[in-house]
């Protein structure tokens, strides 16, 4: 079964994990831009950044028949600095025309501090001003459902936010609801140590359905499993789930999603032709 990865960081992954996705299956991945588990100390690293993000990474990725596209922003993480962030912010058009660029991406909260707060707004009115889908990273474990909130209050409160085109991603339990509920699409993060398992995102299907649903890996350079849909795919089938509720989540759901962004180009893979048997 051909599937999408929405989320995964492969400027941190090596050569094989895209060989080894490919055989099971992913036709494209999308990659947002990320904290690099240091902080960078200048715009001018980060331009270096979307380069990498926008030029060599797809070529990398297209060896291995791998369609990539990816999102730019500056970080969580880093937003604490706004001086930095707004230097960042400035160049950020430059590159927004780049093939493949699918929006702004992934801005959001960390600490859930003022200064996250007026980068993430600053950011919001970029991809306002650009027309640009979101991407927005929510905050982890005892931090997620106060950030998760903040996001989406800021997010309805602004009236040119269209909610289909905003992704909210690392949802769980405790958040999936207020951000489908407010009509935004969801990302479900499979990870081995924080956001939620494959059998937990198998869960959040049965009880919230397929729509504005999809699941992801966030392969970093952390503790993480880039073949975390595949287990996901492997789960949904355990469950009882049939052939067009998987592919609908794992792969018309993130094209879907992608396709309202204006420089969206993907070519779909052809269909494996069946195999008749001896009976045909």
């Amino acid at each position: 079964m051909f599937y999408v990865e929405p989320h995964i960081h492969m400027v941190s992954r090596i050569t094989d994990d895209y060989v080894r996705m490919a055989r099971c299956g992913c036709v494209a991945v999308s990659e947002p831009a990320f904290w690099a588990g240091f902080d960078r100390g200048s715009a001018a690293a980060f331009a270096t950044y979307f380069r990498q993000l926008t030029q060599f990474e797809p070529k990398r990725a297209a060896q291995f028949g791998i369609h990539h596209f990816s999102w730019l922003c500056i970080n969580a993480k880093e937003a604490e600095d706004v001086a930095l962030s707004r230097e960042v912010i400035s160049i950020i058009p430059e590159y927004l025309d780049q093939p493949g660029v699918l929006g702004i991406g992934e801005i959001g909260l960390n600490k859930n501090t003022k200064n996250e707060v007026i980068i993430f707004q600053e950011q919001v009115e970029l991809a306002m001003k650009t027309d640009e889908l979101i991407l927005v990273h929510t905050p982890h474990l005892e931090d997620k459902y106060k950030g998760t909130r903040m996001i989406l209050d800021m997010l309805t409160a602004d009236q040119r936010v269209k909610p289909e085109r905003v992704i909210i991603d690392h949802v769980e339990e405790h958040t999936i609801k207020p951000a489908l509920d407010a009509g935004f699409w969801v990302g479900m993060t499979l990870y081995p140590t924080t956001k939620c398992t494959p059998e937990r995102a198998v869960d959040m299907v049965g009880r919230y359905g397929r729509e504005r649903i999809m699941a992801n890996s966030a392969g970093d350079w952390g503790v993480s499993n880039p073949m975390a849909t595949p287990d996901f795919i492997r789960a949904l089938r355990a469950r009882g789930h049939d052939n067009a509720t998987i592919h609908k989540l794992v792969y018309e759901n993130p094209l879907r999603f992608f396709m309202q962004a204006r420089r969206f180009n993907f070519q779909p893979p052809l269909p494996v032709a069946r195999q008749r048997t001896e009976d045909e």
